[in-house]
């Protein structure tokens, strides 16, 4: 997991983190801190487990760490957070040792997160993504835009 904590110590990362906080600090839906990403991680890792699904826990984790850095941009331009996600990750990956067919994979996967997926890894992060959210425990969950059909009214894997 040495990329992965490389990941989280990239001055990139660190900065979007840090944006993404500052600009999120009076949000009171759900937010894109560290712990909402690990959840993330966490989960997709749990699910790769119970389905046997042959992907790396680094890989897995990675992607998690990178899926929503675009974040910060998204709230200061309204540019789609997938696509400048993947645009921060990429660098990201490459400084950290990634190849070029492993960082295209883990791209696309963030690319895909919110959106029709290809990938078993995209499938795995747009599902992680979503059941990392507690709203049967949400503060704001009648202001909430998600559907009652959306939202999380259990823990569930």
């Amino acid at each position: 997991m040495e990329r992965v904590n490389a990941i989280i110590a990239h001055p990139d990362f660190l900065e979007a983190m840090s944006e993404i906080k500052k600009l999120e600090k009076k949000r009171i839906f759900c937010g894109h801190d560290l712990e909402h990403l690990l959840s993330v991680a966490r989960i997709m890792y749990l699910t790769v487990l119970n389905e046997k699904i042959d992907i790396d826990k680094e890989i897995i984790y990675s992607t998690a760490l990178l899926h929503d850095l675009g974040r910060a941009i998204q709230y200061k331009s309204g540019s789609a957070h997938a696509i400048e996600s993947v645009k921060i990750a990429k660098k990201i990956l490459e400084d950290v040792g990634f190849d070029r067919e492993t960082i295209d994979y883990i791209s696309t996967a963030i690319k895909e997160h919110n959106t029709e997926t290809t990938t078993e890894l995209s499938r795995i992060l747009k599902y992680a993504d979503k059941q990392s959210r507690n709203c049967f425990m949400c503060d704001a969950i009648k202001e909430c835009k998600w559907s009652d059909e959306k939202k999380n009214m259990g823990v569930v894997l």
